[in-house]
């Protein structure tokens, strides 16, 4: 993997390590984008098939990236939250079960399970990491383990936590609560796209991304795998695209109780959007040609001897087998003054994030070693 910054509209007077909080778009997905607008603008070229079409090949793409069998179970959602309602609402959950969340991870993927605990008399355990530093992402994985009983009926997380890229074991956990018959449910958004993930090595039940971060796509749209547990589940809208035989405009008053195939229920009305989609259709096809493995691989080499630099000026990165490289959290000792640090961030255009406790960097392609070596020189 070489650096890639000329394919991104980037200014070369900003050091920008905050894909975590909003990916800089691809030209050529804001060539697409700028088509696509200028297309509305003369509706006569738009036909019945394309409101189909670009939905298809967004699936499979998206289906090729995370390693799933079948692109019928990939939904077209506008938002994390939107996919994780979905999920939620089919998830079986009977009073006096236990869902487990971990602690500090995104609201979309918290506010809805207390709607639904709330709702079903099911109570929340959240996961916290250990006090102290030592061993911090070990032992939290194992406190997840343990904490997945005979009463859990689902766990809610994240593959890395969003805010100090801490490395979660999906593998493990995925065995734990098949052995229980639990559900999973990933929220990927701060993942997919720059970490590997195979839905046929972790089989989860949902896997849910916002597309404007890591899959390099606009904002208000995104991509859900649902398993086929969920194929007779009932979505949280009724839209005429997901029912069966939508394609005939001509009998789209012989009203349908039946859905079109697998997860496709679960799609946004206007999924089809003729501007979103074809966008999102070309970030991924992108990040295919590069390959998610060999982001991380890049995001590794860039990034080694910062943070080398930053242990040894006192700041606590967690280890590499339990950390993702393209998001990382920086707990900072106490000689280092977080305002003033603020202060020259932003006086020397080095854009990062400030998550809980620790300040965010998250890279791509469009970095370089050199940003990094900016980076360190701010810490005085």
């Amino acid at each position: 993997m070489q650096h890639q910054k000329h394919l991104f509209d980037l200014s070369d007077d900003i050091t920008y390590l905050n894909g975590a909080y909003m990916a800089p778009q691809l030209k050529s997905v804001t060539q697409i984008g700028l088509a696509a607008v200028t297309q509305k603008a003369r509706p006569n070229e738009i036909v019945a098939e394309d409101f189909f079409s670009k939905r298809e090949v967004l699936k499979q793409r998206f289906a090729t990236l995370i390693d799933a069998p079948d692109h019928n179970n990939i939904a077209i959602i506008p938002s994390a939250s939107y996919g994780i309602a979905n999920a939620a609402q089919n998830t079986p959950i009977q009073q006096g079960d236990e869902i487990i969340l971990v602690d500090e991870q995104f609201p979309s993927n918290v506010y809805v399970w207390q709607e639904v605990a709330k709702k079903k008399g099911a109570r929340i355990t959240v996961v916290k990491p250990p006090k102290n530093f030592k061993d911090r992402g070990k032992l939290w994985n194992k406190n997840i383990l343990n904490a997945i009983t005979k009463k859990t009926a689902v766990v809610a997380m994240p593959n890395i936590h969003w805010a100090d890229g801490t490395l979660f074991d999906l593998k493990a956990i995925r065995e734990k609560t098949n052995a229980i018959n639990a559900f999973l449910i990933i929220d990927g958004t701060q993942s997919i796209g720059a970490l590997p993930f195979s839905i046929s090595e972790i089989a989860p039940d949902a896997l849910i991304c916002a597309g404007y971060k890591w899959l390099l796509g606009p904002y208000s749209t995104g991509v859900a795998y649902y398993s086929d547990s969920f194929n007779n589940g009932t979505p949280i809208e009724h839209n005429w695209m997901n029912r069966y035989n939508s394609e005939d405009f001509a009998g789209l008053t012989q009203y349908e109780d039946r859905y079109q195939e697998k997860a496709a229920r679960y799609s946004v009305g206007e999924s089809s959007n003729f501007v979103l989609t074809p966008m999102l259709i070309r970030a991924i096809e992108q990040l295919i040609e590069w390959s998610p493995l060999a982001i991380q691989k890049y995001c590794k080499t860039i990034s080694t001897t910062a943070v080398q630099q930053l242990k040894e000026l006192g700041c606590f990165i967690e280890d590499d087998p339990y950390r993702a490289h393209h998001l990382f959290g920086i707990y900072l000792p106490d000689h280092i003054n977080l305002e003033k640090l603020k202060s020259t961030l932003k006086q020397e255009n080095v854009f990062v994030s400030f998550r809980g406790t620790a300040m965010r960097v998250s890279s791509n392609v469009y970095n370089s070693s050199a940003d990094f070596d900016k980076l360190i020189k701010q810490f005085g």
